[in-house]
């Protein structure tokens, strides 16, 4: 049966086993993040396919927020997918924008209801032994996609900060491939920043109308 496995051991990190669900988590996640760096359409269907290998390794190590974060995943990578096609202006393809100040409000008041929500629910209805940061991260993985699905150069901010948290999360839990996972990507995230950033930089600079008198075409 395939579940047995990808929950199976594929080889062993400092006397831990690594399943092969967590060592091809790796491969998709690493690639779908590089293919996102680069405004790459097939980062949405990589990303979906890393998802679903994530779900099942965070359910087993008992990271139930995480988990059921990759269900939502699924849905928000379907939609990234249309957006990035089609939701430019005249349904065109989409291009790199900022988020603004009211966006930044629902976003923040959102981030806060999600993680005080979770917490909660994590600490009582669960055995997680990190209620706060499977809560926190979680939030800010959200907040993150939805950036990305709209192509807001800050989500890469929200991805850094949510790496941040991951990377000893994840060893703590025992999952160091993952720990080491979420490494690489906060170094692309990085790179991401400044590729999207510079991609903003000539976008602005292309609509800047240079000074003098307007020309009259005939």
């Amino acid at each position: 049966m395939i579940i047995d496995w990808l929950t199976g051991t594929a080889f062993e990190v400092a006397g831990t086993g690594t399943t092969w669900a967590e060592l091809l988590g790796f491969a998709t996640g690493v690639l779908n993040v590089w293919l996102v760096a680069r405004q790459k359409i097939a980062n949405w269907p990589i990303g979906i396919a890393n998802v679903l290998l994530l779900m099942l390794l965070f359910w087993t190590a008992g990271l139930y927020a995480d988990a059921g974060l990759q269900v939502v995943y699924v849905a928000l990578g379907c939609y990234g997918w249309w957006h990035w096609l089609f939701g430019g202006e005249r349904r065109s393809r989409l291009t790199v924008s900022r988020t603004g100040r009211r966006e930044w409000l629902a976003l923040a008041a959102a981030g806060a209801l999600l993680t005080g929500g979770l917490w909660v629910l994590l600490d009582r209805a669960t055995d997680s032994t990190v209620p706060l940061p499977d809560a926190l991260t979680t939030a800010l993985s959200l907040l993150a996609t939805y950036g990305q699905t709209r192509k807001r150069v800050e989500s890469w901010w929200l991805w850094i900060a949510a790496d941040l948290i991951y990377i000893p999360l994840y060893a703590y839990k025992g999952l160091h491939l993952t720990a080491a996972l979420y490494l690489v990507f906060l170094a692309l995230c990085v790179l991401g920043l400044r590729a999207w950033r510079a991609d903003l930089r000539r976008a602005d600079r292309s609509s800047v109308v240079p000074p003098g008198p307007a020309r009259v075409t005939a």
